[in-house]
């Protein structure tokens, strides 16, 4: 079952806050299709939020196809995200990476901004870094 935390100076709302941190756990395998989310109750006894946030975020979630709400028994898991899981050794790199980042001194504002801009060059809309397809450049279609 996911564990809650909510960070109070990040900025990010509270129930984004539980949106993104339910959609990391079903992205890393951490919830699979047909886990039970914790009930409002549980997060609010966990978290100390309003229990209207956590039933904002598990709305979103549904309205996302991700999750659905079974009356009187709670919210479950539809499906999964990504193809990441916890134990990748993706992770394991990724882990030494943090450690040695760390270890140079870099705060995590730091990490953060330095693994966004690698992700933005990796990851871009359009991305840039792979081939087009013939006809896509704008001197193609002149």
């Amino acid at each position: 079952m996911v564990e809650y935390r909510i960070d109070r100076r990040s900025g990010v709302a509270t129930y984004l806050q539980i949106v993104q941190q339910t959609k990391q756990a079903l992205r890393l395998g951490l919830l699979q299709p047909g886990d039970r989310l914790p009930t409002a109750r549980e997060v609010v006894a966990a978290t100390a939020i309003n229990p209207n946030t956590v039933l904002k975020a598990y709305r979103e979630l549904e309205r996302e196809g991700l999750v659905e709400a079974r009356r009187g028994l709670g919210t479950f898991v539809r499906r999964s995200l990504g193809a990441a899981p916890a134990d990748s050794p993706l992770r394991g790199e990724l882990e030494r990476w943090a450690e040695r980042a760390r270890a140079a001194g870099l705060e995590r504002d730091d990490v953060a901004a330095l693994f966004t801009s690698v992700l933005d060059k990796h990851f871009s809309v359009p991305d840039q870094h792979l081939p087009q397809k013939p006809g896509t450049n704008k001197g193609d279609q002149e």
